[in-house]
């Protein structure tokens, strides 16, 4: 498929949403609510479970099954409240040493007056600067799209794998055929520049797995990601606290090409 062939299936009504996976992934799940500061944001469901019997925090961005669901959830697109709620159980999960693993299907952040005033910008900010810098192993696994601020602000973390039609984008495609082009009907064109799909991730160093999607085999699919995840988690608990932090800090710093004195330093993208 075309990179906007893959948009439009991760787009589909039918797909399973987060709190699908949240059902296979995690055992003893204990959903929390609130930012302790306006309200809460169905739009990001977050709590505690655990993964093969390690204690985890979760964070997921949720779309909703239904149109009922996705107008109360923005189609997914988190508020303010919603990443300062992710922002306190980040803070919590380091207070009790537990890992955190995110879910990510958004088209971005919620770009209404509403979440302006509330400081939109700075909740997206403030939970990238916080999950780059926690001190916990950390996971995010794109099952749908990854939209610009809005997805990145769950996917600064230790791994970051990706289902075979994922996408992740600075931009939406649409976005970015009405800025270059001015024209939105050149989506397509947008979505090629933009080397959005999972397999370009691979690539570039952004994701270090893809998952097959396997919706027939739904809670086998799970399973297999289930294992990836304990096992990298696994891993990651081996190192120290200064190893992982150096670890994820080398991981960002790697993204991208320059040059410097006519020498290209980077990967590529």
């Amino acid at each position: 498929m075309t990179p906007y062939e893959k948009l439009k299936t991760v787009r589909r009504s039918d797909r399973p949403t987060a709190r699908d996976y949240l059902d296979l992934l995690f055992e003893d799940r204990v959903d929390l609510c609130g930012d302790r500061r306006f309200g809460d944001d169905t739009a990001i469901t977050a709590g505690i479970g655990t993964l093969d019997g390690v204690p985890v925090t979760y964070l997921a961005t949720e779309k909703g099954r239904d149109l009922q669901e996705r107008m109360r959830n923005q189609f997914g697109c988190p508020k303010p409240e919603g990443y300062r709620k992710a922002i306190r159980l980040m803070r919590q999960s380091e207070k009790f040493g537990r890992p955190v693993v995110c879910l990510v299907d958004t088209l971005g952040a919620y770009c209404g007056a509403e979440a302006e005033e509330r400081g939109q910008g700075e909740a997206i900010a403030e939970s990238i600067l916080t999950l780059s810098g926690l001190k916990t192993p950390t996971l995010s696994l794109v099952i749908g799209e990854g939209g610009s601020g809005g997805a990145l602000a769950l996917c600064t973390t230790d791994r970051v794998y990706m289902l075979e039609n994922a996408c992740y984008s600075v931009i939406s495609p649409e976005g970015c055929a009405s800025i270059l082009w001015k024209d939105s009907s050149r989506v397509s064109d947008a979505a090629d520049a933009l080397h959005i799909t999972a397999q370009d991730m691979l690539q570039f160093g952004v994701a270090e797995q893809i998952f097959d999607e396997d919706f027939k085999h739904f809670p086998a699919m799970c399973k297999t990601i289930r294992r990836q995840m304990a096992d990298d988690l696994k891993l990651l608990s081996t190192f120290s606290l200064e190893q992982l932090l150096e670890n994820r800090y080398n991981r960002f710093r790697k993204f991208g090409i320059f040059e410097e004195g006519g020498v290209m330093h980077g990967t590529a993208l």
